[in-house]
């Protein structure tokens, strides 16, 4: 399932997107750009590196101990070779 890009234009006027999921909820949004052309292009860098992106946990450690009180269906895992500051693909 593919989720949406949304162009809006926000309080100050100016041009942003956020990423819907297929449920509706909201998965990111963007900052401020001057016009839509330049928004869609942000989408298209987006789209190019978003499969591919790698995670850089920069979270403390005792953050990882909230997780598992607040799973949802949509939890992920989080990922961890056991040294900070690692990274790993998604």
């Amino acid at each position: 399932m593919a989720g949406t890009f949304e162009l809006f234009a926000d309080e100050d006027s100016r041009i942003r997107f956020r990423l819907v999921a297929p449920d509706g909820a909201v998965l990111a949004v963007s900052g401020q750009y001057p016009d839509k052309y330049q928004a869609a292009a942000a989408i298209r860098d987006v789209r190019e590196c978003a499969g591919t992106g790698l995670i850089s946990d920069l979270a403390p450690a005792a953050a990882l101990a909230r997780v598992g009180a607040q799973r949802s269906p949509h939890h992920v895992r989080p990922y961890s070779t056991g040294t900070a500051n690692s990274r790993g693909a998604a």
